[in-house]
Formats: C-alpha cells, sequence, structure tokens
C-alpha cells in the first residue's frame, strides 16, 4: 500500500524547553556464566567478545592468536623497521585515511619488537624469514589497553581499526627490502608474548 496523503503532525510550541537527556550508561558484570550453559561451538567467541570488551574499557587483555581475529609478525624495531612501517602507511592509505594508514603494529620498546598484526591463517602460509617470525595457534599476545600510544610499556604505534590488517605479501617484500634485525628467537617469542604488557 502506498501513502500519498501527507502525514498527520502534532504541532509543538517553537520555544518548547525539553530536558537534559541522561548520558549514556553501560554497567560491567563480575559475574560468570557457567561453561554448561555455552553452546560447545560458542564458547570460543564467547571468551573472545570478553577479551575485546575488556580491551574496550582500557584494560590489557590476552588474546589467543589465529581463529577469527589475527596472527602476528614479529620483527625487531628500529630505523629499518620503522622505514619498512613508513612504506606500508602509503601501500594502505586510501582515500581521506589519515597518514598512519599501515595496519595495527604494537612496539614493545622493553624488547625492540614491532609486532606487526596480520590476517588469521597467515602463520599457516609464511615460510622461514630472516628478519621475521609470524605466529598464530596455539599462542596468545597480551594487547595494550586502546588508550596506550606511547612509552612506557607497549603500545600501539599503528592503532587498533576495524577495517584492516596488515597484509602479509607487502610485509614480507619491505622485510626482504630493509632487513629489520635481528628477530627474536621463536622459543623466547612463544614465551613472553603473553607478558608483554
Amino acid at each position: 500500500m502506498i501513502l500519498t496523503g501527507q502525514l498527520p503532525r502534532r504541532d509543538t510550541a517553537p520555544d518548547r524547553q525539553l530536558p537534559d537527556a541522561a548520558p549514556a550508561g553501560f554497567t560491567t558484570s563480575t559475574g560468570t556464566v557457567d561453561p554448561q550453559h555455552v553452546a560447545p561451538d560458542m564458547s570460543d567467541l564467547a571468551a573472545r567478545v570478553c577479551s575485546l570488551m575488556a580491551l574496550q574499557q582500557q584494560h590489557v587483555l590476552q588474546l589467543p592468536l589465529g581463529g577469527g581475529f589475527f596472527d602476528i609478525v614479529v620483527t625487531a624495531a628500529g630505523p629499518q623497521a620503522y622505514a619498512a612501517m613508513a612504506v606500508m602507511d602509503g601501500i594502505q592509505h586510501a582515500g581521506d585515511d589519515r597518514p598512519d594508514a599501515c595496519g595495527p603494529v604494537i612496539e614493545d620498546p622493553h624488547r625492540s619488537w614491532l609486532i606487526w598484526l596480520v590476517p588469521p591463517g597467515t602463520s599457516e602460509q609464511w615460510a622461514p624469514h630472516r628478519h621475521a617470525l609470524c605466529l598464530g595457534l596455539p599462542h596468545r599476545v597480551a594487547l595494550p589497553a586502546m588508550t596506550a600510544t606511547e612509552p612506557p610499556g607497549p603500545y600501539w604505534l599503528r592503532p587498533c581499526r576495524g577495517d584492516r590488517l596488515v597484509p602479509p605479501t607487502s610485509l614480507r617484500q619491505l622485510l626482504d627490502q630493509f632487513q629489520p634485525g635481528p628477530p627474536p628467537h621463536e622459543t623466547l617469542l612463544g614465551s613472553m608474548l603473553s607478558t608483554i604488557a
């Protein structure tokens, strides 16, 4: 049915005062969910959602790699790595993007690492590389709070945004070109990722 007439309007006084709206508020709950009440195929998703909520609330969180979120590539920090990131800014820049358009990168200044967030499954296809390690499952990584954008401690050198990760093929080419080093040792890396924050 198509309406062709004008819808009725309620006239209001032009100087009508509206009450102030209360600010939107969200409460946090410390309650836990009984695992028996979570469908078997949803328990991992539930844990990840809780973790992401913690990140939004400015807490550090530990997140399992792989799955539906991301893997990581770890390189040394330093001038060569920063140069690779500057080129990646240009590669990922589109339209009205801010200049630092590279996908998310965490810097750990204590260990002199850059942690590049790449698409999940990258670790299964990543051939050994002289200047980087790529990790996915079963490793976990500690992510800094979203507001951590400078030292001390690990921080987001490039912000975590919902519309992009670092493209692994371009990253490999840039690591071949700029050769940041030395890469972290894999055994040490796997044991420390969950404690970087």
